[in-house]
């Protein structure tokens, strides 16, 4: 690695920075029995360079991941830029930045919904709108979340609400001039060496905001270490000390049943019972962790992300402050690449294709229409979008196909064909019976929204 490089991360041995690096080993192994929970990637900062990162095949460091609601936090991180330039005014209303919306907005309590209320989901409202927002603004969710009527006065109760992320979007986008991928280029991923990226946009050409975003996992762990440098990268600032305070300390109570989720709400950020984070859907985590100057970056498919995080803080984080255990000849970082099991059994008969199969009995996904398999060794999927394919891979063997990765076995005169969509957290499972022309589908965890399958991917981006 070029250290002369300001956008690069440092690598360091777990040891070279005060790190026992077997408690890596130890969060790993303490993971393994959750039930559901599946790691696809963790990176390890502490003081600045990376002392351990893990891959989990077909998952591959370059390939950028669907961060669902982790994604607030980078819509956070715009805001921040917009407030230290002074596009932006915390204590404006909303509705200010959108005058055309001034005559149908009438009540008070919508009136007043400042930038701040909804940067810490405390807009008011009792519980999530998204669905009500919706409606009510025929598909403009940002008129949608002013013509829903709060239940309390702004700024008084926590609820988590994907229109007050989304109005923050609309907000830089208006004035910007540009959605949120283009106005962070310049001031967030080219400084910090981002050069995968893209965020799902509305059918109003608005970035989301509040989830759809896809980044590699090194580039959370430079953003959570951005943060906790308090702005500042390779002795440059980015962003103010005072936004970085600003955001990552509560301003609201949560009152949440778990206690990682009842530590209080920044401007989207999480506090945890150590340090703060953003966090999406089954597990995507940026964990930035002061009392041990370190960052913790996870992907994953787990719907028990407590768990996930109660193993790493009775495992991990201890490791990062106990102080170096020699481990002999290591001059490197804990690296270390896993597989994903596939599904288990015997090569596939060579008589199969061509073939195609309709949905079975069992079939737990009704917008998938038909399944073929081809005398190439490829598989097709036509669902309600464009026909997903890619190359059948061996027992044991992930084969990768753009943003798709394949294994499949014969077991009981049946096919089994894992799909995961790498740039996602998703795994769809397959069963084809030859016999009876019929396929059988399921999730390991649903991708939310139920795009369509071709949509499984990041976006492009202008």
């Amino acid at each position: 690695m070029d250290s002369s490089d300001p956008a690069a991360l440092p690598r360091s041995t777990p040891g070279g920075q005060g790190v026992d690096g077997s408690g890596v080993d130890r969060f790993v192994d303490a993971v393994a029995p959750l039930d559901g929970v599946e790691l696809h990637s963790l990176m390890v900062l502490r003081h600045g360079h990376v002392v351990a990162e893990r891959w989990w095949q077909p998952y591959e460091p370059e390939t950028p991941h669907l961060l669902y609601s982790l994604s607030k936090s980078v819509a956070s991180t715009a805001l921040g830029f917009a407030v230290d330039e002074g596009l932006v005014e915390l204590d404006a209303t909303v509705l200010s930045y959108f005058p055309e919306f001034d005559a149908a907005v009438t009540d008070e309590r919508s009136r007043s919904i400042r930038v701040r209320h909804v940067a810490a989901m405390a807009s008011g409202h009792d519980d999530e709108t998204l669905e009500r927002a919706l409606a009510a603004g025929d598909g403009d969710l940002l008129l949608g979340l002013l013509l829903v009527p709060p239940e309390r006065e702004p700024g008084t109760v926590f609820a988590y609400n994907q229109p007050c992320t989304y109005a923050l979007s609309a907000i830089i986008q208006r004035v910007s001039g540009e959605p949120l991928t283009a106005y962070l280029r310049p001031r967030l991923f080219e400084p910090l060496g981002i050069t995968r990226a893209g965020w799902r946009r509305d059918k109003r050409g608005r970035e989301l905001g509040y989830a759809g975003l896809y980044l590699p996992t090194e580039a959370l762990a430079k953003l959570g270490q951005l943060y906790l440098r308090g702005g500042e990268w390779a002795g440059r600032r980015l962003l103010s000390a005072e936004w970085v305070a600003q955001a990552t300390r509560s301003h609201v109570a949560t009152g949440r049943p778990e206690p990682d989720w009842d530590q209080g709400y920044g401007f989207q950020f999480w506090r945890s019972r150590h340090g703060y984070r953003g966090d999406g859907a089954y597990g995507q985590f940026m964990l930035v962790l002061p009392e041990a100057d370190a960052v913790v970056a996870i992907t994953s498919q787990s719907p028990d992300m407590q768990g996930l995080l109660d193993a790493l803080w009775a495992h991990l984080l201890p490791a990062l402050t106990s102080g170096p255990v020699p481990r002999p000849g290591a001059a490197t970082p804990a690296t270390a690449s896993g597989r994903l099991p596939g599904p288990a059994g015997g090569r596939l008969p060579g008589d199969l294709g061509p073939m195609a199969f309709r949905p079975g009995p069992a079939n737990e996904i009704t917008s998938l229409h038909t399944v073929r398999l081809g005398t190439s060794g490829e598989i097709r999927l036509t669902d309600g979008g464009p026909e997903v394919a890619a190359a059948l891979g061996a027992p044991g063997v992930w084969t990768r196909t753009g943003p798709l990765a394949t294994a499949s076995a014969w077991a009981g005169g049946l096919v089994h064909v894992d799909l995961v969509f790498v740039e996602t957290p998703h795994r769809l499972h397959l069963r084809l019976d030859p016999a009876a022309a019929t396929f059988d589908a399921r999730w390991q965890t649903p991708p939310l929204g139920e795009p369509p399958l071709a949509k499984l991917r990041t976006p492009k981006t202008s």
